[in-house]
């Protein structure tokens, strides 16, 4: 059985774990850096792959968040199309899937999570039925993507909008089937919700809210002809794309040892329960500077400050993450962008939005300040709420509900800000 060192194992070759060991280099640590990723593609960007890589518009080479050269001439090994199946934390060492060792002196996790499965084998298996997370993914559902083909989308949050904002364009017949009683339900409020309900009924999908599924119905050669709800209803289709939620790909760190709970649970640091095991990216649970509690963030931004975290821990210069989260998501020429977490919230302010708008912000505040937005429609809108967000001042209500006041003129002055300055 094979064996080597690195000083810096990272399991996982996604956002974060390639954003962990660039950051490294960047902070001139100068130790070995072993990345090793279960697909076998360089390290690529996850969230154009059911935006412009679907519609056919980016390449695989545009989805590289590095070109190749970046690891020879920075010293990363990349071990791809290999999988670490077991860590030891005492010992320091990991277990590749071919039985070979990686002895470590810091080891980072970035697994990141794979889609929730509907649980059924027989659907799962068929040609015609589609989850979304990979480039492999995506090249096997951009054949069923075909003008009249019927496409029914289990799901209404940000995959399966985007996807179904995809087969429209592509001249697709589309249905959305969501449980919740509202689109986006676990990301956003209500107010968001109604506007890309209506978004996505005028574009000519068919949404079904408040709606299960009761079974999926296969012919002959196993392929989906089509879903049945509860209640009796009947919806025929020729693809099935389902975006019911990622599951954290947290076993070897269960296996190990290592506190889980719904994710791997890291400190302000990015530090497991184990000594020098970090876990960034999707299967981190980290603590919550909105709130006293914890988050799990499946976010490129969050991947992207947990990364440079860890790299200031391992090379003595620690940063705790206190970043504020910010997501994206584009639907037909709709661009959201979200700040903050709506869930904090206790007050909410719209601007825009009614019907016929094709523009949106929502302000959450939680107090006096403002702890989230999301905005479709006004980069200017989204620049002020984030640095509102960041810098946690008091806000004006009665101004940010002014559709003539900027958002950036509703900071409340301290006293002291407020004192003319002296000559």
């Amino acid at each position: 059985m094979s064996e080597r060192h690195a000083d810096v194992l990272i399991v996982g070759a996604g956002q974060a774990g390639l954003e962990c060991a660039a950051a490294l280099r960047m902070a001139k640590f100068a130790g070995t850096i072993e990345i090793v990723g279960r697909e076998r593609h360089l390290p690529y960007s996850r969230p154009p792959l059911s935006k412009d890589y679907l519609l056919g518009k980016s390449t695989e080479e545009n989805l590289l968040l590095r070109p190749p050269a970046f690891f020879e001439s920075n010293g990363i090994a990349l071990e791809l199309g290999r999988e670490i199946v077991s860590i030891d934390p005492g010992a320091h060492e990991a277990v590749l899937d071919d039985g070979s060792v990686r002895r470590y002196g810091s080891l980072v996790l970035a697994t990141g999570g794979r889609p929730r499965r509907l649980g059924r084998d027989d659907v799962d298996a068929a040609p015609n039925v589609h989850y979304i997370r990979t480039i492999a993914d995506i090249d096997r559902l951009r054949p069923d993507i075909r003008g009249d083909a019927r496409m029914v989308v289990i799901g209404g949050g940000y995959i399966g909008l985007e996807t179904a904002s995809v087969a429209r364009r592509s001249g697709m017949h589309v249905t959305i089937v969501e449980m919740a009683p509202r689109l986006l339900a676990r990301v956003a409020g209500p107010e968001l919700s109604d506007f890309f309900l209506r978004l996505h009924r005028a574009e000519g999908v068919e949404v079904r809210l408040d709606t299960r599924i009761d079974d999926v119905e296969l012919d002959g050669d196993g392929r989906v002809v089509a879903v049945h709800v509860e209640g009796g209803g009947r919806i025929d289709a020729d693809v099935l794309v389902v975006g019911i939620g990622l599951v954290p790909e947290t076993e070897i760190a269960e296996t190990a040892g290592l506190r889980v709970d719904n994710g791997v649970v890291v400190d302000a640091l990015c530090r497991t329960s184990a000594a020098d095991v970090f876990a960034i990216g999707d299967i981190s649970r980290q603590p919550d500077p909105q709130s006293d509690g914890t988050r799990r963030l499946e976010s490129v931004p969050n991947a992207a400050e947990q990364a440079r975290t860890v790299a200031g821990v391992i090379v003595g210069s620690p940063r705790p993450n206190d970043a504020i989260p910010w997501f994206w998501s584009d639907q037909y020429e709709h661009k959201l962008q979200s700040v903050g977490l709506w869930t904090h919230h206790d007050r909410v302010v719209v601007r825009g939005g009614g019907p016929g708008d094709e523009h949106i912000t929502v302000l959450y505040l939680q107090g006096d300040r403002l702890c989230a937005a999301d905005v479709v429609g006004s980069p200017r809108d989204f620049v002020a709420a984030k640095r509102l967000v960041a810098a946690r001042q008091a806000v004006d209500e009665d101004l940010l509900r002014d559709p003539a006041v900027a958002i950036k003129d509703a900071i409340v002055e301290s006293p002291e800000s407020a004192q003319p300055r002296r000559a």
